[in-house]
């Protein structure tokens, strides 16, 4: 069996995880996050930086401890004051630390934990309506991984079929125009859909009445961003001068290898309900 299709079988369980929502989904995007900042952390030793990842994982699992609907923004800044004050006093104690591992243990914080919390912040989104609140994140949470993974399959497809013009050949040699565009139509396709049955089918959801031209917005940019997020990914392999990010899923490489599109989606389709929408 082609072990793209190993890697998804492996990959399939976590979807149970979105339907369960919650403190369930909170602790797997905790997980995952340490288990990305960890690859994060040591392939950048390749070109002999040296993250103070400790740091970084007690950032990580205090944010996601603090992580709920109610969360100011002043203790977000509290932990990332203190976070700096700490790490900047560390190569003061021991000089085998510089500011650039200092930068990079927070680029991998923010990259990673703050990234992949976008996709519980979703989930927790509701919709106030006659003094209830409808759960309506439950339902939105799934574009995320909809609009990559379709995105991420039309793309490997559609450059494999048609692709003929690199897209960003110093980059991503593989990557083809032509599997761009499938990439982006798939994901607009894929959300536009998704929009239909959810406005005809989920309760609450035709309460709030999000227009199906929001779904191909949201499709439109999670095909440009999952994509984007791809290459960048893809670009940090490139400089530290690896294939993957670990070997731990068959076929994908890390976790970074098979999430680095749904990171950026998942902070587009936040952003886009929270400050479009205004949910």
């Amino acid at each position: 069996m082609n072990k793209r299709y190993i890697g998804a079988l492996i990959l399939a369980p976590l979807i149970v995880f979105l339907f369960l929502g919650g403190v369930y989904l909170r602790i797997l995007m905790l997980i995952l996050s340490l288990m990305a900042m960890h690859e994060f952390y040591n392939v950048v030793k390749e070109k002999d930086f040296n993250p103070i990842a400790i740091i970084g994982y007690l950032l990580c699992i205090i944010y996601y401890i603090l992580l709920n609907n109610n969360l100011q923004f002043k203790y977000i800044i509290l932990l990332f004051t203190l976070g700096l004050i700490v790490m900047f006093c560390i190569p003061v104690l021991d000089t085998k630390y510089n500011f650039i591992d200092i930068a990079i243990t927070i680029l991998g914080f923010m990259y990673i934990s703050i990234f992949f919390s976008f996709i519980v912040l979703i989930n927790m989104k509701t919709f106030d309506f006659m003094n209830s609140k409808i759960l309506v994140g439950k339902y939105l949470v799934w574009l995320v991984p909809l609009a990559s993974w379709i995105c991420d399959t039309t793309a490997y497809y559609g450059g494999k079929y048609f692709g003929k013009n690199k897209l960003c050949p110093k980059v991503s040699p593989k990557k083809t125009i032509e599997g761009s565009i499938a990439g982006l139509l798939g994901s607009i396709i894929a959300c536009v859909i998704f929009g239909v049955l959810i406005n005809k089918y989920a309760a609450g959801m035709n309460i709030i009445n999000i227009h199906i031209y929001n779904y191909v917005l949201i499709g439109l940019l999670c095909g440009i961003f999952s994509q984007l997020g791809d290459l960048t990914a893809s670009s940090i392999k490139r400089y530290v001068g690896v294939k993957d990010y670990s070997q731990l899923i068959p076929g994908h490489g890390g976790i970074l290898d098979r999430f680095d599109s749904i990171l950026f989606s998942a902070a587009i389709v936040y952003l886009y309900i929270s400050f479009i929408l205004n949910i």
